[in-house]
Parts: structure tokens; sequence; C-alpha cells
């Protein structure tokens, strides 16, 4: 099927004076190549470090400086081709892209035009409600990042700091497939697990390792794309969302007032929650791109990417579906550990030979709400994998009950030690002897003769004599032993 002819969902369009209208997203993500040196320079790519330290004569456009392509931007752009599912350019160029901007020295970046690193690939979006869809990808190419101008240390000065000018980015453009915010930041949020799952990219969207230029237009259900707008560099999955609706609403107030869209490039203002114009939109041949002479025709063979392909890892759409068939998980409990390698890891080691749905329950609700409960990562928790597991042993092999199990997790969280260990030394066990729980279950029928013949007239009410013994047992009492007990006793079907 041919995602552009989707039918328009009912449900995602917006409501506008003159009728519904269709909103239509393509994304650009500039994700910064996970690498210790500069696309075409050997300086270092650390974050943090002082202004334009990071900087060597290449960086810094020296007259007679020759750019070096770095091999591992190259392995890190098909990796991460191989993992979009998409076509290998074995050959490919390295463009111009002229344009003056006080950060970028050059005068041009150094970017693909015509013949990218990676072609036509795909990225499959999984919905909160379980629905799927597929983007196309358009292409991946490779360019530098420029530097950084810094307005706000000087009342009459603009500083410039290059640490970022060269930094290898790969820029992934997706096909105009989204049809609403939900499905952008959904489609984001995916391509952010792939590129972390490949480790080309860490995703880290606070220091701008992965931003968003979003262009957006609306129409009216089953006509031709709008003129579309492209918003510049959103650096939050928060703020892209927020950043369609008000641009696509902004556009229907036009269209619906008789005007125009005009093509442009604005900045989203999460403040004032407006986009604003920030320039009229280039075409192609406003850059003038041209192949750089300074650098040959990037090639490479069918075992160069033969070689990448083999050491690739799981990657999350195989890793769902192997938790799906090989664990029993439901979609929704193996969507939520597949989102972060570290969580689906985690869980491996505590199902290992265990229950596996008892074992996602309690990595998705406990462990996961109390991480997030501190603001914890996975890395950073109290409890480990085997921790964890221990707990779920000692609930399936009836030495506890759920619900001593949640205070023995308080416990191991804050205390640390053995599960086992710690049931046995503070007489945590589940009372399982019939004997002692037929004695506790005996009190409380003769202490409550009245409930006795309510009961018998309102057999629901087994749940408060339940209640009654597990109370007078500190919860200790295994629940359906003292279930069956009292259904014989009170002569409850």
């Amino acid at each position: 099927m041919n995602m552009h002819s989707r039918p328009a969902d009912p449900k995602k369009l917006i409501k506008g004076a003159t009728g519904d209208w269709e909103i239509v997203i393509g994304m650009e993500i500039h994700a910064q190549v996970s690498s210790e040196a500069k696309l075409f320079s050997g300086s270092s790519t650390v974050f943090g470090n002082d202004p334009n330290a990071n900087v060597s004569l290449v960086d810094a456009a020296m007259p007679g400086m020759l750019p070096v392509i770095n091999l591992e931007c190259v392995r890190q752009a098909v990796r991460t081709g191989l993992g979009l599912k998409a076509q290998i350019n074995h050959r490919s160029v390295f463009d111009r892209k002229n344009y003056f901007y006080p950060d970028l020295p050059q005068g041009y970046q150094i970017s693909q035009y015509k013949s990218p690193i990676v072609g036509e690939g795909e990225v499959i979006v999984d919905m909160p409600d379980g629905s799927s869809f597929t983007v196309g990808i358009e292409r991946l190419h490779l360019e530098q990042d420029a530097g950084k101008s810094i307005h706000d240390q000087d009342p009459k000065n603009s500083f410039v700091d290059l640490n970022r000018s060269g930094v290898a980015l790969m820029e992934i453009v997706s096909k105009p497939d989204l049809r609403s915010a939900d499905e952008a930041k959904a489609y984001v949020t995916k391509l952010r697990t792939i590129l972390r799952y490949l480790g080309t990219c860490d995703g880290d969207m606070e220091k701008g390792n992965l931003r968003a230029d979003v262009n957006v237009s609306i129409r009216k259900p089953g006509e031709p794309f709008g003129t579309r707008c492209e918003i510049k560099n959103v650096n939050s999955i928060r703020f892209i969302g927020q950043a369609i609706e008000t641009e696509a609403r902004r556009q229907m107030e036009i269209l619906e007032d008789g005007g125009t869209i005009d093509q442009e490039t604005r900045l989203f203002d999460p403040n004032k929650g407006e986009t604003r114009s920030m320039r009229s939109k280039e075409e192609a041949h406003d850059y003038r791109y041209f192949p750089d002479p300074d650098l040959l025709p990037l090639e490479f063979d069918d075992a160069f990417v033969a070689d990448l392909e083999q050491h690739l890892p799981e990657l999350p759409d195989i890793k769902k579906a192997r938790f799906i068939s090989d664990y029993g998980l439901s979609a929704y409990d193996a969507g939520i550990l597949i989102a972060e390698k570290e969580s689906a890891d985690f869980f491996e080691k505590v199902a290992k030979g265990r229950d596996a749905k008892a074992s996602a329950n309690w990595v998705v609700n406990d462990f996961f709400a109390r991480l997030n409960k501190d603001g914890l990562s996975i890395e950073s928790s109290p409890i480990t994998a085997d921790q964890l597991g221990g707990i779920v042993d000692l609930i399936t092999d009836g030495t506890i009950s759920g619900k001593i199990a949640k205070d023995l997790f308080e416990i191991v969280w804050t205390e640390g030690g053995d599960p086992r260990d710690l049931v046995e030394a503070r007489g945590m066990k589940q009372v399982t002897d019939t004997g002692a729980i037929e004695k506790a279950v005996d009190d409380v029928i003769a202490a409550n003769p009245d409930k006795v013949e309510q009961v018998k007239a309102k057999p629901t009410m087994i749940g408060w004599f339940v209640g009654q013994v597990m109370k007078s047992t500190g919860g200790k009492a295994n629940p359906q032993a003292v279930n069956d007990l009292l259904r014989a006793k009170l002569g409850v079907e």
C-alpha cells in the first residue's frame, strides 16, 4: 500500500470552521554520530569541554587544510542504514552546500546531496493503542555540524564556539507519512530507540545530539499536499508534538480566512507556544551544491557491508517479536520492555528459568515504577536482576504471598540483602500449614455468628471472612487455603 494514500483517519483530523483538515508531517532528524573524532578531522567530539578546545586547523577552516574522511563515521552510517532496512549505496559523493553563517568557518558545509550513503528504508512505529504503521525513510546522509553562536555572555558581542564544528551528523529524512503530532512523537521515539540499540547515536536530546526539523502542511482529506513550513531544530519529543499542533492550527486559520501559506522556515517558541518566521525557505539551487573537490567519492564493497551486518545487535522489532513468541508476553509489555536495550536485558536476566509473565509484571509494574519515583536509571538501581528474580522465586514456590512480596521488595530496595535470607530472618514466610490456618478460620467464625448467618444468603460475603483471617495471621496465611477452608466450613459453594 502506498503510504501517501493512507486513508484519512477521522480521529486525527483537526476541526475547522470550513470542515476537517488533515495534517501531513515529514521529519528530518539530525543525529550526532557516536564517534571519538569528527567527520573530517581528528578533533575530539567530547561534550562539555571548554569552548574551542576541540578545534583542529581543519575545523577552523585554515587555508590549505584538507578534510580526511573518518572511517568510523562511515561504518556508523552504514550500520544505521542496515537498522532502517534501507538501501546501502556503495558509492556516495560529498558535496559543498554553500551558505554564510558566522559559526560555519568554511563558508560551506560538507554534506551529501544527489548521492547519499543510504537510500530508501522504513521504520515500523507502534502506537500506544496497539496499532502500528510504517514510515518510509527517504535517505540518510552524512554531513558536518556547524559551530555554536553564543549571544548571552556579553551585551555587545556574540561569541563563537567551534567545538561542534565538523562533528559528524546523520540526517535521516522521512517521507511525509505522518498524520498527527502523536504519530510524529512515536516515530522519533522509535527511531531514537533503534539508534541507541545500534550504538550509532546516543539520542541525548538535551545535549543537542538528536534534533528534529519538522515539515508541516495541512490539506482537506483526499486533496493534494498543501504548502509546507519547516520548523527548525526542535530538541525534545514533547516540543515536537506541541510545535506540530501549533503550526497546523496557524495554517488552518490562514487558509480558512482565504489566505495562502508561504513556504518558509520557522522556529517554535515553547514558552509562548507559537511558531515564528525565521527566513523564507531556500530551494536546493540556492545552496549551489557541487561535489567537494577535496574529497573523492566514497566507495566500499559488499564485504564491508556484510561484515557490519553480521555484527549488528538484535534490533527492537525482532526482540519484541521474540519476547511475545518465546515468553508469551503481551505486545504491550513486550513494547515497554524493549524501549531501551538496558530494560530488555534486565528483564531477560530476571526471567531466565522463571515464569516469564510474572517476571515481566514485576519488572514493568513494581521495578519501573520505583525507578521512576526515585529518578534512577537501571544502571543505578539498588536492586539487581538476581534479587528481583529471587522475589519471583519465593512467590512461585509459595514461600510468600504476592502481598508479602511487595513488602519484601521494599526491604531489598532500601536495605539490600538476599530475599530468601530476609524472609527466613524476619519470619515473613507464608503460612501453608493447614492446622494453623484452620485454627484462625475457626476463631473468626466463632467470633462472628451474625455474619455466618448472612453469608448463607449472600455468598460474596466470604471475602470479608478471608480478610479477617488474613488480618489475624498478619497477612501470612496462604489466601487460597483460607478460601478453601472457609467455603467448606461455611457451606458456601
